[in-house]
C-alpha cells in the first residue's frame, strides 16, 4: 500500500489540531468562572501561583482532566482500529466485545475486596482489571483460533454475551459490597474523568504506552490481515502471532483505560469507522489518526457533559453511549442489508 506524503501530512496535521483545539477548549468549560489572563500570568511567574485560584483550577483540575480524557480516548481509538482489523468487522471495539466489561468486573472485584497492594507502577485495581480483560481476550482468541469454523459475526455475538455475563457479575459484586463503596462504584461504572492532579494520568501511561506502540508496530501485518488470513499468510505474515500480540496489546490498553476512567463505550467503534472513511484503510495512518481523533472526541464529549446540566455534570460514559448507541444500530442495519 503506497503512502502519499501529502496525505499523511494533512491527515496528521488535521487530527493534531483537532486534539489541541479540544484540549484548549475544555480548559474554559466548568462550573467555576476563571480569569484566563490571571492564570497565564501565574504560569509565567511562579511567585503568583500559590494563592491564584484561576491557576489552581486550570492546572490541578481542568488540564489533568483534559489530558486524561485525551489519553483514554486515544487508547480506545487505537484499540478499536486494531480489533476491527484482526476481526475484519467495523462493529468490533473493546466495549462491544465485552473486553471493557471483563476489565470492569476485575476492577470492581478488587474494590469490593478492598485490595490495596501494588506491583511496580500498578495498583491492585489495575492488576485485576488487566486480568479481567486478559481472560475475555483469551476466550475470544480461543474461539477465533479454534478447530471449529467460527464466523466473525458469531464472535461479536459471543462478546455481547460475555458483556451480559460480566454485567451480572458486577451486579453481584455491588450486592456484596459495603454501602459506602456503592456510590464510588456507581459513579465509576458510568465512566468519568473527574480527577484532581495527575496521578491518574501517570497511572495510565505504563499500560497505554506499550499497548499503543505495539499496535503501531503491527500496522503493516494488520494491513495484510484485512484481506483475509490466507492471503496474509501467503504474503509471509505470521497471522496467529499478529492476532495474539494484537489481542494482548488491546487488553493492556483497555485495562488501563477502565481502571482509570471506568468503562466508556463506543468511542473505539465510532471514531475508527469514521476516520477510515477519510484517510483510507492503511493502518499505518488509520491507527494513529484514530487515536488522535478519538482523544479529541472524548475531550469534546467530556466538555459537553459538563455543560448540558451545568452546574451539575453528566458522566462522560453516558454521553458517549447516547451518541454511540444509535451509530452502532445504524452500522448493524447497514451490514444486514
Amino acid at each position: 500500500m503506497s503512502l502519499s506524503p501529502l496525505r499523511v501530512t494533512v491527515a496528521f496535521l488535521a487530527a493534531g489540531l483537532l486534539a489541541l483545539a479540544a484540549i484548549a477548549g475544555s480548559l474554559f468549560v466548568g462550573a467555576a468562572e476563571i480569569d484566563i489572563s490571571e492564570g497565564w500570568r501565574a504560569l509565567l511567574d511562579p511567585t503568583l501561583r500559590e494563592n491564584n485560584v484561576s491557576y489552581q483550577i486550570l492546572m490541578a483540575q481542568r488540564l489533568p482532566r483534559a489530558l486524561l480524557g485525551f489519553l483514554v480516548g486515544l487508547g480506545l481509538g487505537v484499540a478499536g482500529a486494531a480489533l476491527q482489523a484482526i476481526l475484519r468487522n467495523p462493529l468490533a471495539d473493546p466495549y462491544v466485545l465485552g473486553i471493557s466489561t471483563g476489565s470492569a468486573l476485575g476492577a470492581v472485584l478488587a474494590m469490593t475486596l478492598g485490595l490495596s497492594f501494588g506491583l511496580g507502577p500498578f495498583r491492585a485495581v489495575e492488576i485485576f482489571a488487566l486480568a479481567g480483560a486478559a481472560l475475555v481476550m483469551l476466550l475470544l482468541y480461543r474461539l477465533a483460533r479454534g478447530k471449529r469454523e467460527f464466523s466473525m459475526s458469531s464472535l461479536l455475538l459471543c462478546g455481547v454475551t460475555i458483556a451480559l455475563v460480566g454485567s451480572s457479575g458486577i451486579l453481584l459484586m455491588r450486592y456484596l459490597a459495603e454501602p459506602h463503596l456503592l456510590i464510588v462504584m456507581d459513579r465509576w461504572m458510568m465512566g468519568g474523568l473527574a480527577v484532581v492532579g495527575y496521578d491518574e494520568v501517570a497511572g495510565l501511561l505504563p499500560m497505554l504506552i506499550p499497548g499503543v506502540l505495539l499496535i503501531l508496530w503491527l500496522a503493516g501485518p494488520l494491513n495484510q490481515l484485512t484481506f483475509g488470513e490466507e492471503m496474509a499468510m501467503g504474503r509471509g505474515v505470521d497471522v496467529e502471532g499478529t492476532q495474539r500480540w494484537t489481542f494482548g496489546a488491546t487488553s493492556l490498553i483497555t485495562a488501563g483505560v477502565v481502571a482509570m476512567a471506568g468503562p466508556i463505550g463506543f468511542v473505539g467503534l465510532i471514531v475508527p469507522h469514521a476516520v477510515r472513511g477519510i484517510v483510507g484503510p492503511d493502518h499505518r495512518i488509520l491507527v494513529p489518526a484514530s487515536g488522535l481523533v478519538a482523544g479529541a472526541f472524548l475531550v469534546f464529549c467530556d466538555s459537553l457533559a459538563r455543560t448540558v446540566m451545568a452546574p451539575a455534570e453528566l458522566p462522560v460514559g453516558v454521553v458517549t453511549s447516547l451518541l454511540g448507541g444509535p451509530v452502532f444500530v445504524i452500522l448493524l442495519l447497514r451490514r444486514g442489508r
